[in-house]
């Protein structure tokens, strides 16, 4: 059975997910609770970078 990826769509919901972690992180005040979640968001979101986004690019 041949699965079919969309890769290009999970690599825009990703930068979407990037982009909002960024902002909330932006608009938080400096409240630590949400900076740190935001700071460990953001790296999940870099694995997801380097396994879905960087396939885009081949």
């Amino acid at each position: 059975m041949v699965k079919e990826y969309k890769i290009e769509d999970m690599a825009k919901k990703i930068q979407l997910l990037k982009q909002t972690a960024t902002e909330l992180k932006r608009i938080s005040g400096g409240i630590q609770a949400v900076d740190r979640n935001v700071d460990r968001i953001q790296a999940n979101i870099k694995m997801l970078e380097i396994n879905i986004s960087d396939l885009v690019g081949i």
